[in-house]
């Protein structure tokens, strides 16, 4: 029981990050971070329910598709960060772009189908053994993470960090989470 629930705090981590550039932006509002949370809890749960009738389908071990799953997931979240920075540079843009109301639905849409698609990984690595608490403990810890970013972020020492290590360590995070659900099937 207690590995689910570590697994969910760990592969949690990059929603401090997500809570720390929403932070950084002006127009974002704490109640914003709240609605993006709550649909996250309710994508989470459904992920959870979703993963244990899938599972009794899937012939093949999946373990290792997690893994790779979510390694994949941190390599993009690295490179699409310096992808986007690159283009950029190519277009002559140097001073940051204010996010519109719409680019905050979109990151919160893409955090929470994120969040549910880690709650199927998790459920997927301890099934038969899975409980409720793999949805919950993914879902409190993205809001707590995020929540507390989010005001960090509204302080001037935060503010010096370099974005570039938000996206870098939030991508560390998934390829380690994504390693270790490898790691579980090979016995390591």
């Amino acid at each position: 029981m207690f590995l689910p629930v570590l697994s969910g705090l760990i592969v949690s981590v990059d929603a401090f990050f997500i809570g720390l550039s929403l932070g950084l932006q002006k127009r974002c509002k704490f109640l914003y971070l709240a609605i993006i949370n709550g649909f996250l809890l309710g994508l989470c749960i459904i992920g959870y329910l979703i993963a244990g009738r899938i599972y009794e389908l899937i012939e093949f071990d999946t373990d290792l598709f997690v893994g790779f799953a979510f390694i994949t997931l941190g390599l993009w979240c690295i490179l699409q960060y310096f992808i986007y920075e690159y283009i950029k540079r190519r277009k002559g843009i140097t001073e940051e772009v204010e996010t519109s109301l719409k680019t905050i639905v979109l990151v919160g849409f893409v955090m929470s189908v994120e969040a549910m698609l880690i709650t199927m990984g998790i459920t997927f690595i301890f099934l038969p053994n899975s409980t409720f608490l793999i949805p919950l403990t993914v879902a409190f810890a993205h809001f707590g993470y995020s929540a507390l970013s989010f005001y960090l972020a509204r302080t001037n020492y935060v503010k010096r960090i370099p974005i570039v290590l938000s996206h870098v360590i939030s991508g560390v995070a998934l390829i380690i989470y994504g390693l270790m659900a490898i790691f579980v099937d090979l016995g390591i």
